[in-house]
C-alpha cells in the first residue's frame, strides 16, 4: 500500500538445543517443509546428526483421520530399525507409495545406520484448519513414553482443554455435525485404544479419500469453516 515495497519474511529451519535432568541431550529441529531438494534438506540434517553424535532421530507429525475432538488423539509410530521397533513396541513400515519428506528423511537416517523413528497423532479432519493441542500433548506424552524424557504439558494440558471446550461449542452450532462427533466417540468409546497403521499409509488413504471427495462435490462437515 501507498507505494511501499514490503519486507520479505523467509521461512527458515533453525536447530535448539538443551540438556536434561541426567545429561541427556536433546537437539530439536523446528521449522517448515521444503518445497525443493529434499534430498540436499535430509543429507544435511543426516551429516549434522552425525557430527553431533545423535543417537535417534525422532519426527513428530499429525494427520487427519475420523477421531473425535472430546477424546485423547491417538498416536501412531513407525521405524525402520529391527531392534527399535521390537525395543520401543513399534512397527515396521510396510507402506508402498509416494511420500512426503518425512518419508525421505528416515530413509536417508536408514542408509546411515542412524536409528530413527515416527510418530503421528490423529486429529479430527472436521476442524482441520484449527491446530489441535490436543494433538501436540499426545505426542509429549508418546515421546516422553518412549524415551524416558521428563516432560512438562501442564500448559499443553489447559490449552486442549480449551480447545475441547471451543470445538464442542462450534459443534454444537449445527445438528448434522454434532451427531456425526457423537457417533465418532460412540467408536472411539466401544473399541478403546486401538494400534493405528502407519503414518504413510494413513496420509495415502487419506490423499485417496479427498481426491474421491473432490470427484463427488461432497465438502463434508468442517467445523473450521464455521468458526
Amino acid at each position: 500500500m501507498d507505494g511501499l515495497t514490503r519486507q520479505l519474511d523467509w521461512p527458515d529451519n533453525a536447530f535448539f538445543h538443551a540438556r536434561l535432568p541426567g545429561g541427556r541431550d536433546v537437539v530439536l529441529l523446528l521449522g517448515v517443509e521444503p518445497n525443493l531438494r529434499w534430498r540436499t534438506f535430509t543429507d544435511l540434517v543426516v551429516r549434522l546428526s552425525g557430527e553431533l553424535g545423535v543417537e535417534l532421530v525422532v519426527t513428530l507429525g499429525a494427520l487427519l483421520a475420523d477421531v473425535p475432538h472430546s477424546r485423547a488423539a491417538p498416536v501412531t509410530g513407525s521405524a525402520t530399525d529391527a531392534a527399535l521397533i521390537e525395543r520401543l513396541g513399534l512397527q515396521a513400515s510396510r507402506y508402498e507409495g509416494p511420500t512426503g519428506v518425512v518419508g525421505v528423511l528416515h530413509d536417508a537416517c536408514r542408509r546411515a545406520g542412524l536409528p530413527s523413528l515416527s510418530l503421528w497423532a490423529a486429529v479430527p479432519h472436521y476442524v482441520s484448519l484449527a491446530p489441535s493441542p490436543v494433538a501436540a500433548l499426545a505426542l509429549c506424552r508418546r515421546v516422553a513414553d518412549l524415551l524416558d524424557l521428563p516432560v512438562d504439558v501442564q500448559e499443553l494440558e489447559e490449552a486442549a482443554e480449551r480447545y475441547r471446550e471451543q470445538v464442542s461449542e462450534a459443534v454444537a452450532s449445527d445438528a448434522d455435525t454434532a451427531a456425526y462427533v457423537e457417533e465418532l466417540e460412540r467408536r472411539a468409546d466401544e473399541l478403546g485404544p486401538v494400534d493405528l497403521p502407519s503414518g504413510d499409509a494413513l496420509a495415502a488413504e487419506l490423499t485417496r479419500f479427498l481426491r474421491e471427495r473432490e470427484r463427488q462435490g461432497d465438502d463434508g462437515p468442517d467445523v473450521a469453516r464455521e468458526q
